[in-house]
C-alpha cells in the first residue's frame, strides 16, 4: 500500500492524494498546493513565471505573450525535484495556463528521471474525467480501493442534493463567470454541476474548455442569477476585481443585478479544483440557486453577494 514518495504538482491532485490518505508520503507540491493547510510546510518544486498581484487584464496579458513565445507560465525547480527522489509525479494536461504541464515536467525530469518513476498525468475535462483522475492516482499509489471507495463517497454527496433539485419546478438562469477581464465563461465541470445543482446554464459547454463571451452576449441572455468564479483568485480578490463588470454602462440594467443575485466565490478552492471539493462547490451553487431550500453554511467562506 503506496510508501511511495510523491511529488504533486497540481493543487487538485494534492488534495486527492491527501484524500485517498496518502498525505506523509507527499515530498513535494506546487507552489499552489495550499490545501489541506499541513501541506503548506512542504518543499514548493514550482513557481509562476508572471506577477499574479495584477489586474485581471495585466495577468490575461502576461500569460497571453508568454504563450505566443512557446514559453511555460511555470517553472519546475529541477534541482529540488531531483533531491526529493519522486516514485511518483502527479501533473496534469488539461490546462497549460492553470498549472505545470506534463510537457513541462517531461523536459525537466527526461534526463534524469528513473525508470520506475511514474509520472502520473491528469486530463480532467468533465465531472466523470474527475472520478477518471481519482481512479488513476490511486491506481498509481497501489490503493485502488481507496479510489473506488472516495469515488463512491463522493459521488453519494453529490446524489443527495441532486434528488432534491431534481424535484424542483423552478430552474433560473445562469451565468458563471470564470475570467473577469477580458470575459470568460466557465466549462469542463461547472455546466454540469450548475444543471444538478437545479440551474439552466446559459455558456460553457460541459466537458469542453471555458470559452471567450462578450459583454454583448451577456447583456443578451440577462441571466437571473451571475455567478463570479475567477480562477486562481479567492472571494476578496474576486470582489476587488469586479471594477471591469460594475463600472460597464448597462451592468445596472441586468436582471441579476437588479435583484441582487450577482454571487461572488473562491474559484480558487472551490470551482476551478477538479478534485474532491468539487463537492462542495456543487452544494454552494444549490445554496446560490435555491437559497429557500439549501443551507449548508457555506456564504461567507465560499460565496457571497456581491
Amino acid at each position: 500500500m503506496s510508501g511511495k514518495r510523491i511529488v504533486s504538482l497540481i493543487a487538485s491532485a494534492t488534495e486527492i492524494v491527501c484524500a485517498l490518505g496518502f498525505e506523509k508520503e507527499i515530498v513535494g507540491r506546487s507552489h499552489e498546493c495550499d490545501y489541506p493547510l499541513s501541506v503548506k510546510k512542504l518543499p514548493s518544486c514550482t513557481e509562476a513565471n508572471l506577477d499574479s498581484s495584477v489586474s485581471s487584464r495585466e495577468i490575461d496579458n502576461q500569460v497571453k505573450k508568454i504563450l505566443q513565445e512557446a514559453l511555460s507560465v511555470y517553472r519546475v525547480k529541477e534541482d529540488l525535484l531531483k533531491d526529493l527522489r519522486p516514485d511518483v509525479i502527479v501533473t496534469q494536461t488539461q490546462c497549460e495556463v492553470c498549472a505545470v504541464s506534463l510537457s513541462d515536467v517531461e523536459k525537466v525530469v527526461g534526463e534524469w528521471v528513473d525508470s520506475s518513476t511514474n509520472i502520473v498525468s491528469l486530463e480532467p475535462n468533465s465531472l466523470e474525467d474527475v472520478w477518471h483522475d481519482i481512479d488513476k492516482v490511486a491506481r498509481a499509489l497501489e490503493a485502488p480501493q481507496r479510489g473506488a471507495r472516495l469515488i463512491d463517497q463522493l459521488k453519494s454527496q453529490i446524489a443527495k442534493t441532486n434528488r432534491k433539485t431534481a424535484s424542483l419546478s423552478r430552474r433560473p438562469t445562469i451565468a458563471c463567470i470564470e475570467w473577469i477581464d477580458p470575459l470568460m465563461a466557465a466549462g469542463n465541470w461547472m455546466p454540469e454541476l450548475v444543471e444538478m445543482a437545479g440551474g439552466e446554464n446559459l455558456f460553457g459547454e460541459a466537458g469542453k474548455h471555458s470559452p471567450w463571451m462578450t459583454w454583448e452576449e451577456l447583456e443578451a441572455k440577462d441571466p437571473e442569477i451571475i455567478v463570479v468564479l475567477p480562477c486562481g483568485f479567492d472571494l476578496r480578490r474576486t470582489r476587488e476585481e469586479m471594477g471591469p463588470l460594475t463600472t460597464r454602462p448597462g451592468w445596472s440594467k441586468l436582471r441579476a443585478v437588479r435583484e441582487e443575485r450577482v454571487c461572488l466565490t473562491d474559484g480558487n478552492q472551490y470551482f476551478n479544483r477538479p478534485g474532491p471539493r468539487l463537492v462542495e462547490a456543487h452544494e454552494m451553487l444549490a445554496e446560490i440557486f435555491h437559497p429557500g431550500e439549501f443551507a449548508f453554511g457555506h456564504r461567507g467562506a465560499g460565496w457571497d453577494y456581491l
